[in-house]
């Protein structure tokens, strides 16, 4: 069951998609999920995947939150001194936000509704 605040899920950056997943798929036995030509999700003890589009693509894996009320999470992270790096926005599967805590860390909090 999925709870607030807690570790849910985790994107890594690719390069080349195809080159990621033949590498992990080969070197681990991982299988994935495609999300469009520039998305592939994978299952393997923590949910994640893998992000190609080089518009929304970072250079370091971003971690990714729950919350069962996305909006009143926004506003207890911009209360604690997150600073909103990308407003609630629709994805395939839910709405999600992106913050940076006081160290300069970028994470995100996702919620299926």
């Amino acid at each position: 069951m999925r709870e607030d605040g807690k570790l849910d899920y985790l994107e890594l950056p690719a390069a080349s998609l195809p080159e990621t997943k033949e590498f992990y798929s080969r070197a681990f036995g991982w299988t994935f999920v495609d999300y469009g030509p520039t998305y592939a999700a994978f299952d393997q003890g923590l949910d994640g995947g893998f992000d190609a589009d080089l518009a929304e693509r970072t250079k370091t894996p971003l971690p990714i939150l729950y919350a069962h009320d996305l909006d009143a999470m926004q506003a207890k992270v911009q209360a604690a001194g997150g600073v909103i790096r990308k407003p609630i926005y629709a994805f395939p599967g839910g709405r999600r936000f992106h913050f940076a805590d006081p160290a300069g860390t970028e994470m995100a909090v996702w919620s299926e509704n």
